[in-house]
């Protein structure tokens, strides 16, 4: 399934690092970014996270709640979080139903026949549930555009 700005973005429900459930609905009247990544522990992962983390003061004045999401169990988003000082949820989608909602599946990831993760991509969100900006990175050793991303969040404060 291929997504496009304008549309209602997939309504999913998933558990962050600390076995809390959040769904995408409950967040209706913030502006959420969805920041995919393909796996913790990876250096391009790690830079991506702590970009965001370390945007957190723009992106709070701009009523932006941030979720990353990968196909990693709680558990690794946990010690991930902890190591990198990761402050908003790590959404675990090991069933990878909200990858394929998306159209972000990366199948045979690192070379590895059959495993299957997360396009490195992130989504904005708008108040009413629209999706206002969306990039896919070329491959998932780039980092996303994130002035681009910083610009869109800033258009909808």
């Amino acid at each position: 399934m291929s997504l496009a700005i304008g549309q209602l973005a997939p309504e999913f429900e998933l558990v962050d690092h600390q076995s809390t459930k959040h769904k995408l609905s409950d967040y209706r009247g913030k502006n959420v970014i969805l920041a995919f990544y393909p796996a913790a522990f990876t250096g391009v992962c790690q830079k991506q996270l702590c970009t965001m983390r370390d945007s957190m003061d723009t992106l709070n004045s701009a009523s932006a709640q941030v979720f990353g999401i990968s196909a990693d169990i709680p558990f690794s988003n946990a010690v991930f979080a902890q190591q990198n000082n990761i402050n908003y949820p790590l959404l675990s989608d090991y069933t990878l139903s909200t990858i394929q909602a998306y159209g972000l599946e990366l199948p045979n990831f690192a070379g590895l026949e059959g495993l299957t993760r997360s396009h490195r991509a992130t989504v904005l969100i708008n108040k009413e549930g629209v999706i206002s900006y969306m990039e896919v990175t070329a491959n998932p050793g780039l980092e996303p555009d994130y002035n681009a991303l910083m610009n869109a969040v800033q258009s909808l404060a």
